[in-house]
């Protein structure tokens, strides 16, 4: 059921929602986030290909990993559970996390019709997969999603023993960075409950300042500052980039600050920094290929560096 807007936002959200001068939509948005799987949500998770989770691991960073499958891995097999046929891959920074009870949040993304939707609760392992016991349930407009067409599906993971990791960022991995249209990122609130969103812009959205710093302007969204939110309460954070055409991942955990310093391209001035402290980079993992990216028409103009 659709849940009380009073209940909905904990101080760090209400923080910034007053800051941004957004308190009354915020609480408009809020009365559609539900509890519970209502059926059309249970039909468009059962479409899906792909699915971010966002959760921390055992020392208390947050990641984001990306699971994918045919259509139904996904599924809604009652209101208030969402199961998943899929384990993060031995190598992934949160298998050992998912192994056993965890707050999770996740979006699982539709690039073809620039549909998503999150889900937010606490997970348990259930043979191969996922069960998520659902606290929040909600959709989010199209804005600054890429549309893409897939190109290929069901191949075999390719990562094998190929992680690799570092305390900084690589220079390929700057230029990956650099290139990207599109990211997820991972956060928690005061109470440990975790979140995953999305972030999309026109490629050089992400500020790469060395091999440690990132920088991302915050466009205008749905009012709820849930991520910004989040970080203002409780700084760690996980960040995945996809690479659409190989299927590799890059995954980053570290720290970030809300930045109300004046980015001229975000929305009154706010952009986010990220410090890095661990990447983990994954090729191959994704079983889909995607085409090249149609650039949502939201995208604001990227200045040049």
């Amino acid at each position: 059921m659709t849940t009380d807007t009073a209940g909905t936002y904990h101080p760090g959200e209400r923080a910034v929602q007053t800051r941004a001068g957004v308190l009354v939509r915020a609480d408009h948005v809020g009365r559609g986030i539900r509890d519970d799987v209502p059926a059309v949500a249970a039909a468009f998770l059962e479409q899906r290909r792909m699915i971010v989770v966002g959760a921390a691991d055992a020392r208390g960073r947050l990641w984001a990993s990306l699971l994918t499958g045919p259509p139904g891995f996904v599924r809604s097999p009652d209101a208030h559970t969402v199961a998943v046929t899929a384990r993060p891959h031995p190598d992934d920074p949160l298998a050992a996390a998912l192994a056993g009870p965890a707050r999770v949040g996740t979006i699982t993304v539709e690039p073809e019709t620039r549909r998503r939707m999150r889900v937010n609760g606490t997970a348990r392992p259930d043979g191969d997969g996922l069960l998520i016991r659902t606290e929040q349930v909600y959709a989010n407009c199209p804005k600054y999603i890429q549309r893409r067409e897939l190109t290929a599906a069901g191949l075999p993971p390719a990562t094998g023993g190929r992680a690799t990791h570092g305390s900084g960022l690589t220079a390929a991995q700057q230029e990956w960075i650099r290139a990207a249209d599109t990211f997820f990122v991972a956060t928690s609130g005061p109470d440990g409950a975790a979140d995953a969103s999305h972030r999309g812009g026109n490629p050089g959205f992400v500020t790469v300042t060395d091999d440690h710093r990132l920088r991302w302007p915050d466009y205008s969204g749905n009012s709820m500052f849930m991520t910004l939110g989040n970080i203002t309460t409780r700084p760690a954070t996980g960040l995945l980039f996809p690479d659409w055409r190989t299927g590799g991942v890059l995954m980053l955990t570290g720290t970030a600050r809300v930045a109300w310093d004046g980015d001229p391209d975000g929305e009154d001035g706010r952009g986010v920094d990220f410090t890095v402290t661990e990447a983990v980079e994954l090729p191959g993992l994704s079983t889909l290929r995607w085409g090249a990216p149609e650039f949502s028409p939201a995208n604001p103009p990227v200045r040049e560096a």
